[in-house]
């Protein structure tokens, strides 16, 4: 477990956030009043690939790690917060096909959420990755505001995750598939040049947010056909898994091709923002993922191309933000938390 400094034990009471990922765990710690026991990342191994036993385990490990490292007693928790990456349901059960870093048969429809609780003893409040990770922004950009704002977030990463909030709540649905903006299909008028491939997506769909704005998109669709207009770049002689993940570095230099690649990820994600101003008419449009891990000039001009590509009412434009998710390595386990602290105040009304 990394270490943190040493904090305050609270006088009332806490919740934790655990963010389970496919090679580490991220843990916190948040108090009755909303504020986080750490400021920094917490991990340990997550162990998904040897199992559903052993991950729920380490996510064990995870919880008295954060407990001991903030000097928290067991008996000040009410609640833990959880989040995975998905598809899952709304209560945590893994998608019977399985998954990114679910792929073993074991994984199939398990109900990570029911085990963790089982194996602490206390109620675990589930959310995915993305809905956890558009929840920390919301609080965070909002604050003692949040409950009375709206927000969409995309969260770009090897798929594009995202999240509705609504009064500071994620929208779940009926199957815990709300917000899975990755998902939408999208107009690719002004997305694409003249002559290029529609993009597929994994999830059968083609011309899908997604099937662009994801390292996935990059590697699959984007990638290889820029590469055919910029055939002596240095990247052609890589393989493609590892050019599409050089390829962030190379925008970071304004590299022509890069530009290329992420400005129709920009226009994509631009698309998708009109969809949900049109739909659901946020206050808040928060953007996510690898880019915000990017340089700073990089991550701010990519999300200045997403707002000039979304189209926008005069009365909208005035009305919303644009932001970058915030402690983006932390947003999953602190999301999380948050929603355990939300449906801990909630049943004591």
């Amino acid at each position: 477990m990394d270490r943190a400094e040493t904090v305050r034990t609270p006088s009332s009471w806490v919740v934790v956030g655990l963010d389970n990922g496919g090679t580490c765990n991220n843990a916190t710690v948040l108090d009755a009043t909303g504020q986080f026991l750490v400021s920094n990342l917490v991990e340990n191994p997550s162990r998904v690939l040897e199992g559903p036993e052993s991950a729920v385990e380490a996510l064990a490990e995870a919880f008295t790690g954060i407990l001991e490292l903030t000097s928290t007693p067991f008996s000040l928790v009410r609640a833990v917060g959880l989040d995975t990456p998905g598809p899952a349901s709304a209560n945590g059960v893994i998608s019977s096909k399985g998954g990114t870093n679910f792929n073993m048969a074991a994984w199939h429809g398990f109900d990570i959420r029911s085990a963790l609780e089982k194996r602490l003893g206390l109620s675990v409040i589930y959310h995915n990755d993305a809905n956890a990770a558009a929840l920390y922004a919301h609080h965070r950009h909002f604050g003692t505001e949040a409950l009375g704002k709206s927000s969409v977030s995309a969260i770009v990463g090897t798929g594009l995750g995202g999240g509705v909030v609504e009064n500071g709540k994620v929208i779940r649905g009926a199957a815990g598939m709300a917000g899975e903006l990755g998902h939408v299909q999208i107009p690719l008028h002004g997305v694409l040049e003249d002559g290029q491939p529609v993009p597929a997506c994994n999830c059968g769909f083609d011309g899908d947010v997604e099937s662009i704005a994801s390292l996935t998109g990059i590697k699959k669709n984007l990638l290889p056909y820029w590469l055919t207009r910029f055939p002596d770049h240095p990247l052609a002689g890589e393989p493609i898994e590892r050019a599409a993940k050089l390829l962030r570095g190379y925008g970071e230099k304004d590299d022509p091709l890069a530009i290329a690649v992420f400005s129709q990820q920009a226009r994509a994600i631009g698309k998708l923002f009109t969809i949900a101003a049109n739909f659901t008419d946020p206050d808040a449009y928060f953007l996510g993922g690898g880019v915000v891990e990017a340089a700073p000039h990089f991550r701010q001009w990519f999300l200045n191309t997403v707002r000039e590509n979304t189209q926008l009412r005069d009365e909208q434009a005035q009305a919303a933000t644009f932001a970058l998710v915030p402690d983006l390595d932390m947003a999953g386990a602190r999301g999380a938390a948050v929603a355990a602290l939300d449906a801990v105040a909630a049943g004591a009304r």
